[in-house]
């Protein structure tokens, strides 16, 4: 059996041009190269997998290169660079920090310093995870890095830059090795796919890079392992089966069961993610980037941030149509606090659950039949209502055709105009008179007006002609939220609320009356007495040991309190109830009461006594019989 390498170390870039996701570093490096103008210290930071090491070797090769190329590249048959490929290069060295951290080991690196290269221009040294070094060993290497012999170059590389002294970053080059995007990451195993003879689909690539985070070691692991679990032909099941990756599918049916107002679905699906092993908060944060994916794809501008395969974007196009803006912007607000509530919640898959009952009642269900399209086309409660009509109308006997002809020609123009005639109109008649006026603007058939004569002497003509066209029965339809609720049932809604709203803003002007000082002392006092209060002897007794203040805007009232845990129980238990018991009496509804801790005022304590003339002073003050034998005695105080 052939030795076999990982697909990491195979296929290493070996030159700035197959370095992936970070063109900028390179072109910084290869320019400072090309002008002669090399630091003596470089640090290569950011996240894992990204390319540091990588490039610090390549960094290393051509600075050493007898031969570099038109683009400054390593030749690759020059002595140095066949010394370095083979691993016996004395001019090239690696430390690992984390291993060889000690003071010890930087002392020892200084020592080699000292040797100038045998083969090469440059001793170049690269320090790996220099962010594990200890304290002492950053101290002793700090004179060595900034003042290294001329042909001596440091290049440190770590993921934790926030870890290494000040002293040492100031001393160095510092570059930032952005995260590897995903479209780089699916072109280079693309690329590597194709190399091995390995068939794999876009989407089962988009998985891949979109698990490795940005890291380009991470996704040449996974590949290699998904190449060990499927062979030479790998499909998109296999993939997230593998890789213990939910499918877009679930998270696709999640959203559409919402829109259809069926948590039950919904419940069935979160159900079959947990039979399958997946962890409930995974799931809940899958939604949330589904959510925002499909957030992204409203806007034009903004779907070139969705890093998907193409055919998985066009779901996500077609399932944005159906979701509003506000719809997605409170469905987000759900998920993301259901993911910061999940940790200390007691009932983790309740609180799953709760947030996808909630996410199916946010907008007004869509059919099922219709949620591939856009939901302002064909409402479809219009047969429903025109059925029930056909029933009653045979009554009169000498009308039965026109009757049945009604529906057939009210069921196409507008639907929801027919709902107020139906509900209204105690006898059939007047229907037949609908369809004869309703119908006109949309070029009926010439057999509708033929009614017309025969409903004209009825009184009833002018009650359904005032009513018909009046808008005002379809307001108070929103406030019954039921699946076939229309978008003009909805608009009224929305200008009921504003209303209402308008209302209450206007009747909480009319009770503003001036805050004065006696007034709410007297309040104050009088707030002790509501039955909300009172059950709080505590309270009532920090109530009464202190005097509200009022603030310079005339409105804003202090609860001045002496500690901490005085004033936490207040804000959380009963603030609101107090600031409300005020505004009441005060009759000012734009009164706030806020709780302030002040310290409370110390009382100056008599110094003990110390000297003997105060003792004994003070002896004589305690007690007369003292002052009295003192006195008999004639004693003397020494």
């Amino acid at each position: 059996m052939e030795n076999y390498i990982v697909s990491a170390r195979k296929y290493r870039p070996q030159s700035f041009s197959t370095l992936i996701g970070q063109d900028s570093i390179a072109a910084t490096l290869k320019n400072s190269i090309q002008r002669g103008q090399l630091a003596h210290a470089y640090l290569f930071c950011g996240p894992r997998g990204v390319g540091k090491t990588t490039s610090a070797r390549i960094f290393a090769k051509i600075i050493n290169c007898s031969n570099p190329g038109e683009n400054m590249e390593p030749c690759g048959e020059c002595e140095s660079c066949r010394s370095f490929a083979e691993g016996r290069s004395y001019c090239i060295h690696e430390l690992d920090a984390a291993s060889n951290n000690s003071v010890d080991d930087i002392r020892e690196l200084t020592d080699k310093v000292q040797i100038p290269p045998q083969t090469g221009r440059y001793s170049v040294y690269i320090i790996d995870e220099v962010h594990m070094l200890s304290q002492a060993a950053f101290n002793a290497f700090l004179k060595t890095l900034e003042e290294p012999p001329e042909y001596a170059i440091f290049i440190l590389a770590t993921t934790e830059k926030h870890k290494i002294l000040p002293t040492i970053l100031s001393r160095c080059q510092t570059y930032d090795f952005n995260r590897i995007g995903v479209e780089d990451i699916v072109r280079n195993l693309k690329n590597i796919a194709a190399k091995e003879g390995v068939t794999i689909d876009d989407e089962s690539m988009h998985v891949i890079a979109t698990k490795a985070d940005g890291a380009m070691r991470d996704a040449l692991t996974l590949f290699d392992q998904t190449v060990a679990f499927c062979g030479n032909n790998i499909t998109y099941t296999q993939v997230i089966k593998n890789l213990n990756v939910l499918d877009y599918d679930y998270y696709f049916n999640i959203i559409r069961s919402s829109l259809g107002g069926q948590y039950a679905k919904s419940l069935l699906l979160f159900d079959e993610v947990l039979a399958k092993g997946f962890n409930a908060q995974y799931f809940v944060s899958g939604l949330s980037s589904h959510i925002r994916n499909l957030l992204v794809c409203k806007d034009s501008s903004t779907s070139k941030l969705l890093e998907t395969s193409q055919a998985i974007a066009a779901k996500y196009m077609e399932q944005a149509s159906l979701c509003s803006v506000k719809y997605l912007f409170d469905a987000l607000t759900l998920t993301t606090k259901c993911e910061a509530e999940y940790r200390n919640s007691p009932s983790q898959r309740l609180l799953v659950e709760f947030l996808l009952v909630k996410l199916a009642s946010l907008a007004a269900p869509l059919p099922e039949s219709k949620l591939n399209i856009p939901p302002a086309i064909a409402p479809e409660p219009a047969p429903a209502v025109a059925k029930p009509v056909a029933a009653p109308a045979p009554a009169p006997a000498a009308e039965p055709a026109v009757v049945q002809a009604v529906p057939a020609q009210v069921a196409a123009p507008a639907a929801p105009e027919s709902v107020p005639v139906v509900a209204t109109a105690p006898a059939p008649v007047p229907e037949p008179e609908k369809a004869a006026v309703a119908p006109e603007p949309v070029q009926t058939p010439a057999s509708a007006p033929a009614p017309v004569p025969e409903v004209e002497p009825e009184p009833a003509k002018s009650n359904v002609q005032t009513y018909a066209p009046d808008p005002a029965p379809v307001k108070p339809e929103p406030k019954k939220p039921g699946i076939g609720m229309s978008i003009t049932n909805m608009l009224g809604s929305m200008f009921d609320e504003e209303e209402q709203h308008e209302q209450a803003k206007a009747k909480e002007a009319e009770h503003i009356s001036p805050i004065t000082a006696e007034g709410l002392a007297k309040a104050w006092v009088r707030m002790t007495e509501d039955p909300q209060v009172a059950k709080y002897p505590n309270l009532v007794a920090a109530i009464k040991a202190t005097t509200a203040l009022m603030k310079e805007d005339g409105t804003t009232i202090v609860f001045p309190v002496t500690n901490s845990a005085q004033k936490s129980w207040i804000e959380k238990k009963i603030l609101l109830t107090l600031e409300n018991i005020l505004r009441e009496q005060l009759d000012n509804f734009n009164l706030k009461l806020l709780v302030e801790m002040q310290a409370p005022a110390l009382e100056a304590k008599p110094r003990a006594p110390y000297m003997p003339v105060e003792k004994d002073a003070h002896l004589q003050r305690e007690f007369p019989e003292y002052a009295q034998l003192k006195k008999e005695l004639d004693l003397d105080l020494k």
